[in-house]
């Protein structure tokens, strides 16, 4: 590798470990102006997960080590998924044909282990949360591959730096109509894989309401924090999906992309804080309707590349 190809991938680094608390704090700054509130820092994530490292841990003698593996595989599986995405244009450190399943399943994997964290504790709450989860990633799944086979189809690679490159500029004037499918699809996926409103209210205190934060109520002190850090990295990895999808291309400068990047990523933050504002959470049934309809658009966006 270069040395330039080796400062991008630090920065790549240096953004998917640094800049995902900061959308937390962003998402939450703007649900606080739309309620007429001052809200709390834009860095509060960080002190968050700070003082929740100082803290100690309680376990239940009905755990296992699944208990704890659940925070950990689920971060690591995250991280594993922000390496094989393509940031500001830029291909993403770790790329090869066909990355674009292991992206999907790694991502799933990390799922398995937080529901399976959440069956160990043997409450009937957490149990509940954990079926819902997992009913309603089988949902989102089909929306993620069809848009997949979107990009695949109209880059002819199997690799998200190509999928999610540079390519995907040539694409918007020869299948606009099939990406923007994909974006309104993949943008209802973010919303539901990242429990926010309104699929889920990740601020919620009612048990019966809950799907993810349920799923976490025995955590606490330092696996809690590395929960934290790992959605907010899970939803830094979607996020960074859907920039790739909606600004592609690096352009002239490759250094000024990074900017461009950032900016994008924190303005999808705001985004998201005012869909969470406007919107109330829908009930259950109608969770598994959206999302059923979010895969019919992105496989009707699959449907209009067939010549």
């Amino acid at each position: 590798m270069t040395v330039i190809a080796v400062a991008h991938a630090v920065i790549h680094l240096l953004l998917v470990l640094a800049l995902p608390p900061l959308m937390i704090g962003v998402v939450n700054k703007t649900k606080a102006f739309f309620a007429g509130r001052a809200g709390p820092p834009l860095l509060q994530p960080y002190h968050d997960l700070a003082k929740l490292l100082g803290k100690g841990v309680v376990l239940s003698k009905t755990t296992s080590w699944i208990f704890l593996a659940g925070p950990a595989v689920g971060l690591a599986t995250t991280f594993c998924a922000a390496l094989l995405v393509p940031l500001g244009g830029h291909a993403a450190p770790v790329r090869f044909d066909g990355d674009f399943v292991l992206f999907a399943y790694a991502l799933g994997l990390g799922r398995f282990f937080t529901v399976a964290a959440a069956l160990d504790t043997g409450s009937a709450f957490e149990g509940m949360g954990g079926a819902r989860e997992a009913t309603f990633a089988c949902l989102a799944e089909p929306a993620v591959f069809f848009g997949m086979l979107v990009l695949a189809r109209s880059s002819g690679s199997y690799s998200l730096s190509v999928m999610m490159g540079q390519a995907v500029t040539a694409m918007w004037s020869t299948s606009s109509a099939a990406l923007a499918a994909v974006l309104v699809s993949w943008f209802v996926v973010l919303l539901a894989e990242n429990s926010r409103i309104p699929f889920d209210d990740p601020n919620t205190h009612l048990e019966l309401t809950m799907i993810h934060e349920v799923m976490v109520l025995d955590h606490g002190g330092p696996p809690l924090a590395v929960i934290l850090y790992g959605a907010a990295m899970k939803l830094f990895v979607f996020g960074a999906v859907l920039i790739a999808v909606a600004l592609p291309g690096a352009g002239r400068d490759p250094w000024l992309a990074w900017a461009v990047f950032v900016g994008a990523t924190l303005l999808l933050s705001v985004v998201v804080g005012v869909v969470e504002s406007v919107m109330a959470r829908l009930r259950l049934p109608q969770v598994a309707n959206i999302l059923i309809a979010a895969g019919l658009i992105s496989a009707f966006g699959a449907v209009l590349l067939v010549r």
